[in-house]
């Protein structure tokens, strides 16, 4: 993996955690592990999740819960998309331009070209085109990205994509991230 495509993954992981305006096996499964089934790196049990999380994903897509505790989605060996929770957090889903400010504190060293914004009541997507700036004053190869968020009753759901995804792996991304609701308990 080159030094660029390190500092973008480090950069998608700072955006989802620290969003300034914001303090499945099958298609539409909820993730199959919950955090009575893991343990953090030091060995206690992982924050509690939310339960009955659907995720409508594409054909092919699993899920798994990292070690960080997010859930990330995509085929089996190539992570597409990265979902983290912010429990009772709903009420401060954030803008596009606040996802496209944190976005530029976070990708200073990156030419970025918006693509679209999109929001509603209870969602906020963002995608853009971004290049690493060389040394010379060139671009790198560029790449496509979603950042979004989805409130979901109380909670919020921060969503990034992972450096190195297609187009059409961001456009299914925005849908299964557009898409996340709380599954009715079964009765």
């Amino acid at each position: 993996m080159g030094p660029r495509v390190r500092v973008a993954l480090v950069a998608l992981a700072m955006l989802a955690h620290g969003c300034n305006a914001c303090q499945g096996r099958s298609r539409e499964e909820e993730p199959p592990v919950t955090s009575k089934d893991i343990e953090s790196p030091e060995g206690r049990p992982a924050a509690p999740r939310r339960v009955g999380v659907k995720v409508p994903m594409p054909s092919g897509w699993t899920a798994q819960v990292a070690p960080d505790g997010s859930f990330q989605f995509g085929p089996p060996g190539h992570p597409v998309l990265r979902v983290d929770l912010r429990p009772g957090q709903g009420a401060q889903l954030p803008s596009a331009e606040a996802l496209l400010e944190s976005m530029a504190q976070s990708f200073t060293g990156f030419e970025r070209s918006i693509d679209q914004e999109e929001g509603g009541e209870d969602f906020t997507l963002v995608r853009v085109t971004l290049a690493p700036k060389l040394g010379d004053g060139g671009l790198g190869a560029e790449y496509p990205a979603l950042f979004g968020a989805r409130r979901v009753g109380e909670d919020l759901f921060l969503c990034a994509t992972s450096p190195g995804v297609s187009t059409e792996e961001v456009h299914q991304a925005t849908e299964a991230c557009r898409g996340i609701e709380f599954k009715p308990p079964s009765r």
